[in-house]
């Protein structure tokens, strides 16, 4: 079942940038919560490629060994 919703231009525009690629009901149940929990490769799979996200990740991989970290007692 479908329903007619009526939303500004630019409530419109942002939710088109967040779907992605998908529906604009999947970026709803996704934005409301709707959705089941998914582990992150699950998420990026149904993305598709994000070869900006995928730079973001080697970046910090290969930066990793560049910092100690120290344990805290708060």
């Amino acid at each position: 079942m479908t329903r007619v919703i009526s939303i500004s231009d630019e409530a419109y525009e942002r939710l088109r940038k967040r779907k992605n690629g998908g529906s604009f009901s999947e970026a709803i149940m996704e934005l409301t919560g709707g959705n089941k929990k998914k582990s992150l490769y699950e998420y990026l799979k149904e993305r598709g490629p994000n070869h900006e996200l995928a730079d973001a990740f080697e970046k910090a991989y290969k930066e990793r060994g560049k910092y100690k970290f120290k344990d805290v007692t708060l």
